[in-house]
């Protein structure tokens, strides 16, 4: 049986990197720029954070995989989030596509060179705050709902000790720094626009959490930002 898992293990890993390249590969080609440096960045950053996170749930936390790759409308899920989440994936391809689209017909023109520096910087906080969300959380699903087939509990150490949602925090980084980085003007229009969405999430999912979770009210009252610390 062991053998067996292993197998489907390196076969699931096999086809996560294939999907990757794939998905890499469409992103540089959209731009019609082959050399785009930034692009690249991006690439390859994308590729190291989708594999760490695949090896990390494949190796150590296989119940959480199974949880990350639950429908929507399923799981006691809040009726509400379902319309969330399909807005959030539409939101999202438009942004994947839009920045490299706005490369190849240069829509936007003079971006600063130092907001792309920074955009680049922002990735790094970002992969830290998505990566730790993965190892510190087992219960971090995508849908806003209480895991009770799983007993779920509070989570208050690692990254969560020090924002409430720090997969979002990480999220935002991503859609906001990955256009500046980029130099599309577009793309960090349609990345704010998640990010609200995003936030009105937050919102509605601690509404929830107060009610169903046993000890978020003092783990409010402990971590008080949701995302910024000393802002929000």
């Amino acid at each position: 049986m062991g053998v067996k898992t292993n197998e489907l293990t390196k076969g699931r890993i096999f086809s996560a990197v294939i999907f990757i390249l794939m998905l890499t590969t469409f992103f540089i080609f959209l731009s019609g720029k082959w050399f785009w440096i930034e692009g690249w960045i991006f690439s390859i950053w994308l590729i190291v954070i989708y594999l760490s996170i695949s090896i990390y749930l494949h190796s150590k936390d296989t119940e959480l995989l199974a949880e990350r790759l639950r429908k929507p409308g399923t799981g006691n899920e809040k009726n509400w989030d379902k319309y969330i989440v399909y807005a959030l994936v539409i939101l999202f391809l438009g942004w994947f596509l839009i920045s490299p689209l706005d490369i190849r017909y240069v829509w936007t023109t003079g971006f600063p060179l130092w907001l792309k520096i920074l955009g680049g910087i922002l990735l790094i906080p970002s992969f830290f705050f998505i990566y730790r969300s993965y190892t510190d959380n087992t219960f971090l699903s995508p849908l806003v709902r209480i895991q009770d087939e799983r007993k779920q509990y509070l989570v208050s150490t690692g990254v969560y000790g020090f924002v409430r949602h720090p997969m979002y925090l990480g999220g935002i980084l991503m859609v906001i720094g990955v256009p500046m980085m980029l130099g599309s003007k577009y793309g960090i229009v349609m990345g704010a626009i998640m990010s609200f969405i995003i936030a009105a999430r937050i919102i509605g999912e601690e509404k929830m959490l107060m009610v169903e979770l046993e000890g978020y009210g003092d783990y409010k009252r402990r971590v008080k930002n949701r995302l910024v610390p000393f802002l929000w």
